[in-house]
C-alpha cells in the first residue's frame, strides 16, 4: 500500500493536488480530516461551529462582522440546518474533486504564464460554485433527518446521566456521551456557573437550550441531593 503511494506513478497525482488552485482545497480538506480525527477522540466538539449561534440579522452595507457575512451567504444558499463542520467538509470535498479533475484533464492544454494563472482562477471559482450547489443538495436531504433526530433526542434524554467525553466541560466547551441502549449519543454540553467537569465525570442533562443547541448539565451528585 505505502509502496504504491511512494511510487513514481503517483507523481502526477501529487503535482495536481499541490498545484493552484487544487492546493487550496487540498489544504482545507486536510484540515477537515484532522478535525474529524480530533472529534473522534473527543478533543474538539463535533459541531463547534453553529450557524444558530451567529447573529445573521444584518444589512448589506453595514459594518457586519466577517462571521455574520459568512453566515448570511450560507443561509442564502441553503447551507444551514446541519452542523457547519459537515457543510465545510462537503464543500472542501466537492471543491477538491472538481478542481483536481479540471486541472488533471485541462491543464496540459493551457500554456504556462498568465493564461495558466487565469485558468487556475477560473477553475477555483467554478469548483467552488459546483461545491456549493452539490453541498446544498446534500444539506437539503440531511435537514429533515437532523431535525427529527434532534426533537426525539431532546424529549428522551433530559434528566438522564451522561459521561463527559472531552478533556473538560465548561460554560463554553464540552461534550458528553449518553448510553441509550444502542450506539450511544454524543451531546454538546455546558456547565452551569463556574463549574468545570473532567473527562469521565458523570453529569445529568438538566436543560436544553434550543438557540445554542446545547444541554446544560450539573453533576450527578448535585442532582441526587
Amino acid at each position: 500500500m505505502f509502496a504504491i503511494l511512494l511510487s513514481k506513478g503517483m507523481d502526477p497525482f501529487y503535482q495536481n493536488i499541490a498545484s493552484f488552485p487544487t492546493a487550496i482545497f487540498t489544504f482545507i480538506l486536510a484540515i477537515c480530516v484532522l478535525y474529524w480525527l480530533l472529534a473522534v477522540f473527543g478533543i474538539v466538539d463535533i459541531d463547534f461551529l453553529e450557524l444558530d449561534s451567529i447573529d445573521t440579522d444584518f444589512e448589506l452595507g453595514s459594518e457586519a462582522s466577517t462571521a455574520n457575512a459568512l453566515a448570511g451567504v450560507m443561509l442564502k444558499f441553503g447551507l444551514d440546518g446541519v452542523p457547519v463542520t459537515i457543510i465545510i467538509s462537503f464543500l472542501s470535498l466537492f471543491g477538491w474533486l472538481a478542481s483536481y479533475y479540471s486541472v488533471h484533464y485541462l491543464s496540459p492544454l493551457i500554456p504556462a504564464g498568465i493564461l495558466y494563472a487565469l485558468f487556475g482562477l477560473l477553475v477555483l471559482i467554478a469548483a467552488f460554485w459546483v461545491a456549493v450547489l452539490l453541498t446544498a443538495i446534500i444539506v437539503k436531504l440531511l435537514k429533515p433527518f437532523f431535525h427529527k433526530v434532534e426533537q426525539q433526542t431532546i424529549k428522551r434524554v433530559l434528566g438522564q446521566s451522561a459521561v463527559v467525553r472531552t478533556s473538560k466541560v465548561t460554560e463554553s466547551f464540552g461534550e458528553a456521551f449518553l448510553h441509550d441502549g444502542g450506539a450511544g449519543l454524543i451531546l454538546k454540553v455546558r456547565s452551569s456557573k463556574d463549574q468545570t467537569f473532567a473527562k469521565g465525570d458523570k453529569v445529568v442533562l438538566l436543560e436544553y437550550l434550543e438557540n445554542e443547541n446545547i444541554y446544560r448539565v450539573i453533576s450527578a451528585q448535585d442532582f441526587n441531593t
